[in-house]
């Protein structure tokens, strides 16, 4: 597609590198530093790398109560390393090794589909894995998730260097070192899962013997395991057989669907096969939205031999012959992508983060789809540009409108439903619309400019352009669920008000609090609450105090009755006010006093 030199174009022709890092930093940074832990999972994790800070263990760090990581510590290190200057972990410095992978992703896709595709397909790539749902989510959260995939497809990309440059001859370190990454980072899936796509793609590409593929794959897994055994050896003598059984559900209980007797929690997330191609579409929105709309009007061409259909064998035939015939950039993009879905339809547990590592290379396939769309399917386009208009339109009419106090979002949606946790999240979006901070003005004037422009560029019918804008109207539609409605949410729904409150009236009991650590009994972890009061839990059922300060979700308060309310008085002194979003229910602190012995 030729197109005409501007202003806007020579940023990405002549800086496309340093545009894909600026615009990765805009739309994540401010974010990740001023939103609260609304999830159990953010907690969790910083929580790990504040007991790095405060014991000075960074081998096996206990967290929440009594228990230990369960998984291994390289994002946790990060969290720390990074929280180090400032001497204390925060929402920032435990979210910045997410957003570092994110960033670094994105450019290292670009560099390296930017030398072996069109540059403008390269681009519409990189641009569609950073907007999609699944991994802009990813970059800015406190999970392993991110860093992860970083490493995973690191080593993909240099791996798939390494046979083409030196044809399998002289592993580069490189390649081992990122391995190692992906292993201390999520355990063994970081060794098999790469070795297993690219044990495929050598296959496939029929340049190398059986003997040769052997010994490079053995190289890399060998060469790759000796940093993470040391680790593992550590860890094995600190944890002893606990840890053991933890390693072992999680990793290899998870994939042979083993029993889950020998630890103390259920491994959870057990979906159908069907589960991993749902949350695939889902993840990749919004662009599935305009490959479903090509999907209308395609015309499929009849059989050249009238009457005769292809048989079962020609069409696999066929297939094979087209795979054999692919460039070998997107073999190898297919290859990794199929992998990675076969791979995690093994395992019982499914999570959508799971298949992020297949995302890079599924988005070179979607640019190339986008392309052929704005060529081919000229209408498709527009009417994908004109639904997407739509939504970032009402988005804004929404937001404006509430700030203006001509609409009360919490009065229409209690006609529909009476729910408490339904109501509290639309009151607290609406209360961040209807008094806008400056950078929820800034967000707003953005996403006016982006709906202005695929208005103007629908006008001149030029597609590529159109579809152009609807990248630029994803970025603003992003900055706007982020800045202007999860931002207001996380900080009005999370654990920090209720730990405030906690440290102001109570301060004799914040280093003895107690919670239940008992999830296969069905009590809840209260990860917030752990984090924002400085990791300082004591374990209720193993030391069974005399007396004390209790945390305890009210959705347990049956559960413990059963099994304490024969041995403790509780007392409520405070309650939190609202739900908290991590816990998904109301907590209340108890003070206890034992009654009598067992």
């Amino acid at each position: 597609y030729p197109m005409r030199a501007s202003a806007l174009q020579y940023l990405y022709l002549q800086k496309p590198v340093t545009t894909i890092i600026v615009l990765c930093l805009v739309t994540i940074l401010p974010w990740i530093a001023t939103g609260d832990f609304s999830t159990k999972g953010e907690p969790r994790e910083a929580s790990v790398a504040v007991s790095m800070l405060e014991t000075g263990n960074w081998t096996l760090p206990k967290v929440y109560a009594d228990e230990f990581a369960y998984k291994p510590p390289m994002a946790h290190w990060m969290m720390a390393l990074a929280s180090l200057p400032g001497g204390r972990v925060t929402e920032l410095t435990a979210r910045l090794p997410s957003a570092v992978a994110y960033t670094v992703l994105g450019a290292m896709m670009l560099i390296f589909l930017g030398r072996r595709v069109r540059f403008q397909e390269a681009f519409i790539a990189v641009c569609v894995m950073l907007t999609c749902v699944e991994i802009h989510r990813a970059g800015m959260t406190a999970r392993v998730d991110m860093v992860l995939t970083g490493f995973i497809v690191a080593a993909l990309l240099q791996m798939y260097r390494w046979e083409e440059k030196l044809a399998l001859k002289g592993l580069p370190v490189i390649i081992p070192l990122l391995l190692s990454g992906a292993v201390l980072t999520k355990g063994p899936v970081g060794i098999i899962l790469p070795l297993f796509i690219f044990g495929t793609y050598l296959i496939l590409l029929r340049r190398h013997s059986a003997l040769q593929i052997f010994k490079a794959l053995l190289y890399i897994g060998v060469s790759a395991a000796f940093l993470p055994l040391l680790w593992y050896i550590a860890a094995w003598h600190q944890g002893g057989d606990a840890f053991l059984n933890v390693v072992l559900a999680e990793n290899f209980g998870r994939f042979f669907h083993l029993s889950e007797a020998a630890i103390s929690y259920d491994l959870g997330h057990k979906e159908p096969i069907w589960y991993n191609f749902v949350t695939l579409v889902a993840g990749f929105l919004p662009w599935t939205l305009l490959l479903v709309f090509s999907l209308f009007g395609f015309n499929r061409k009849p059989n050249d031999k009238r009457g005769e259909r292809p048989t079962l064998g020609s069409r696999v035939r066929h297939i094979v012959a087209g795979l054999l015939a692919m460039d070998r950039v997107r073999l190898f993009s297919l290859v990794a992508a199929v992998c990675t879905l076969v791979f995690y339809t093994i395992p019982s547990s499914k999570r959508s983060v799971y298949l992020m590592p297949a995302y890079p290379f599924i988005s070179l396939f979607v640019a190339q789809a986008m392309l052929y769309v704005a060529e081919h399917r000229s209408r498709c386009t527009r009417v994908f540009a004109a639904v997407f208009a739509a939504i970032g339109t009402a988005a804004f009419g929404v937001a404006v409108l509430t700030a203006a106090g001509a609409l009360r979002p919490v009065e229409i949606v209690a006609k529909f439903t009476d729910r408490a946790d339904t109501l509290e999240t639309v009151s607290a979006v609406a209360q961040g619309f209807a008094h806008p901070s400056a950078g929820t003005i800034v967000i707003l004037i953005i996403l006016a400019l982006a709906l202005l422009t695929v208005g103007y560029q629908m006008s001149r019918r030029i597609n590529i352009k159109i579809l152009y804008a609807s990248l630029f109207l994803s970025v603003a539609l992003n900055l706007f669920v982020d800045g202007a409605i999860m931002h207001n949410l996380r900080n009005r729904t999370s654990s920090r008000e209720f730990a405030d409150h906690i440290c102001s009236e109570f301060p004799a009991e914040r280093d003895r609090i107690y919670v239940m650590n008992d999830l296969r009994a069905g009590f809840t972890n209260l990860y917030g609450l752990n984090f924002y009061l400085g990791n300082r839990f004591r374990n209720f059922d193993a030391e069974r105090p005399a007396e004390g300060a209790l945390l305890l979700a009210d959705r347990d308060e049956m559960l413990l009755a059963e099994r304490f309310g024969g041995l403790y008085t509780f007392r409520r002194i405070a309650h939190s006010t609202r739900r908290l979003s991590d816990v998904r229910s109301s907590v209340t602190l108890y003070r206890f006093e034992r009654i009598c012995e067992e």
